[in-house]
């Protein structure tokens, strides 16, 4: 049989599948193609309209710097209609004789000594429950978990007490020093649990070679569960930036105030309220919030995503 005859089949099907289709139906993929497409169209303007929803109120606080005290309760508008600078020139020069940059300065002491304090006590306490094998372990755990139950409010009046007996009232040692101490159970429940899913296959190679608990705990736990740590630390940093009733009981000068009581001050002057002043600062204060998060947002993400991985 010669070669043509089995090229004349072959032609002739590639022929009928180059010839346009005369029927007018469309091909089922271009269908496909265009559904998905306003799917993703009607997607899309959803998440715009709930994203614009959420971040609304922000919006609305920095256009609301711009507002003279009059419009405020007159101009419900999202837009000032005399825009002016002067509410950021009064936060500039501070309130009740303090500086505004005395203000964030205490805020940056309490927060870094918070992450610091915070970051060490609890991966050591969370060491020691998940890793080393002790009598009472799962009674002192369970006792752990159980202060997550119990209302701050609760332990306000004895810790006051205490404090006021060392001479530590209108101090940071009150808000500094139970951070050193794993006070926060729910960071150390955190690295716990991160720690239980690590092998305990490292922890025996490391003793044969003669290493104890704190090698151990430096070398090689450390070193993987630093997502969690990052976690831990930014959580820490901004419940310790927003704290507002711990500096509102033990400080008392206004030149100890952080950022969330020198609020305060704008709003309890001879009786009357400075709502452009108390906005702008509320906005000054926000930024460093903003800015950590942006920032260290990609190792919040990796800590909570690393909690479902078995080791």
């Amino acid at each position: 049989m010669s070669t043509s005859s089995f090229g004349e089949p072959a032609i002739a099907e590639l022929e009928h599948q180059l010839r346009p289709d005369t029927t007018g139906a469309k091909p089922s993929g271009r269908r496909r193609i265009k559904r998905k497409t306003w799917q993703t169209i009607i997607w899309f303007v959803v998440l715009i309209a709930l994203t614009a929803l959420v971040l609304y109120p922000l919006i609305w606080l920095v256009f609301a710097t711009f507002k003279p005290n009059a419009e405020f309760g007159q101009n419900t508008g999202l837009f000032p209609e005399n825009p002016t600078v002067e509410n950021y020139l009064k936060v500039l020069e501070g309130i009740a004789g303090v500086p505004m940059w005395k203000f964030y300065w205490n805020s940056f002491v309490l927060a870094a000594a918070a992450v610091v304090g915070t970051v060490i006590s609890s991966a050591l306490a969370a060491y020691a429950f998940a890793r080393i094998q002790f009598k009472g372990l799962s009674i002192l755990f369970a006792a752990m978990i159980g202060t997550l139950l119990l209302p701050f409010h609760v332990v306000i009046i004895p810790q006051y007490l205490l404090f006021n007996n060392l001479n530590m009232i209108d101090t940071f040692w009150p808000l500094i020093l139970p951070k050193f101490l794993a006070t926060e159970a729910f960071f150390v429940f955190l690295l716990v649990q991160f720690m239980r899913q690590m092998p305990r296959d490292m922890d025996e190679a490391a003793r044969i070679d003669g290493a104890g608990h704190i090698r151990i705990f430096w070398a090689i736990i450390i070193p993987l569960i630093k997502p969690a740590l990052i976690t831990c630390a930014i959580f820490s940093f901004i419940w310790a930036w927003n704290d507002f009733l711990g500096p509102l009981l033990y400080l008392t000068s206004p030149e100890n105030y952080p950022l969330p009581i020198a609020l305060r001050l704008y709003n309890d002057q001879t009786s009357s309220s400075d709502y452009g002043a108390t906005v702008t600062a509320s906005f000054v204060a926000l930024i460093p919030i903003l800015v950590f998060f942006i920032v260290f947002q990609r190792f919040l993400v990796d800590g909570v995503a690393t909690q479902g991985l078995k080791g």
